[in-house]
């Protein structure tokens, strides 16, 4: 479920895609098939994706869209993870540092300064 959404949000999934059947999820990953269909409800009940009898579950059309900018974010993410990589952290130092900054709560140049 985590996966599907994350791929609607960037982009790698597109209002009317059709997602995989039940069956070839459950084929290629192994996770048992009512699993996955009920990701496919909690998906359809937040409003992401919507079943359509006979033809599969696909990505709802009215989905807002991306903003236009996104690629531009996803170039600068990718330097910054190279730089961070470089600079010897691992993938769990960076997503604290996503979190922390997300959460607004990550110190700042001027936080610096005013250390004891």
């Amino acid at each position: 479920m985590q996966q599907v959404r994350q791929a609607i949000r960037m982009g790698r999934l597109a209002p009317g895609d059709r997602l995989p059947t039940a069956r070839e999820v459950s084929e290629r990953t192994g996770i048992n098939p009512n699993t996955v269909l009920k990701a496919y409800r909690e998906l359809e009940v937040a409003g992401l994706v919507e079943p359509r009898q006979g033809s599969g579950t696909f990505v709802r059309r009215d989905l807002a869209p991306l903003p236009d900018h996104t690629e531009a974010l996803r170039r600068e993410l990718a330097d910054w993870v190279t730089r961070a990589l470089a600079a010897g952290l691992d993938i769990s130092d960076m997503q604290a540092l996503i979190v922390e900054a997300a959460a607004g709560t990550a110190p700042t140049l001027e936080d610096a300064h005013h250390v004891d």
